[in-house]
């Protein structure tokens, strides 16, 4: 019997939170959406506009029992910069934001503490937003699995393919087999 969850993480462009989310052992799903705006729709041509005010997030769905929530934030926080307002190295804009969506008390308690933990470490503010779900609007199907489909590509090679590369040296035991 699995004991699911869900939680989502905006961290930038989610062609890269979703590449590293997709290896985790005990990550059952992840989808690159939209969420947090202030539209009842939301579209990539609309959101990268910046007018929407929806962040570009992905939803994880994960067996608590194999990986905790608080490991699932740990990497959330390695692999993006929460002390970066509105931006993701050169991706910048309201869309590109360091949020996390929640759906419970119980999270909410979890993201302080791991926020409180970061703050500790670090010299500059945490500008991460934590906010409760709002409606998500999945991401156009040409998105799904985007590094793996263009790794290739400029943006993945040069952008994303360093920092999963990091990841996975640092969480090495945490990878699907």
């Amino acid at each position: 019997m699995t004991n699911k969850e869900i939680i989502y993480l905006g961290g930038g462009c989610f062609w890269c939170i979703e590449s590293i989310f997709n290896q985790i052992n005990g990550v059952e799903i992840v989808i690159s959406g939209y969420m947090g705006g202030t539209k009842n729709t939301a579209n990539y041509h609309d959101v990268c506009t910046g007018k929407t005010r929806h962040a570009e997030v992905v939803k994880v769905v994960y067996d608590n029992d194999i990986i905790s929530f608080s490991k699932i934030l740990e990497i959330f926080f390695y692999v993006h910069d929460p002390t970066s307002l509105n931006r993701q190295g050169n991706d910048f804009g309201a869309q590109y934001r360091s949020v996390i969506f929640f759906s419970s008390e119980k999270q909410l308690k979890v993201i302080e503490s791991e926020i409180s933990k970061i703050k500790i470490q670090s010299k500059k503010k945490i500008v991460t937003e934590v906010k409760r779900n709002m409606e998500f609007y999945e991401a156009e199907d040409y998105h799904i699995n985007y590094y793996n489909l263009n790794k290739s590509q400029p943006y993945c090679s040069l952008v994303i393919s360093p920092k999963i590369s990091s990841f996975q040296k640092k969480f090495k035991s945490l990878l699907k087999d």
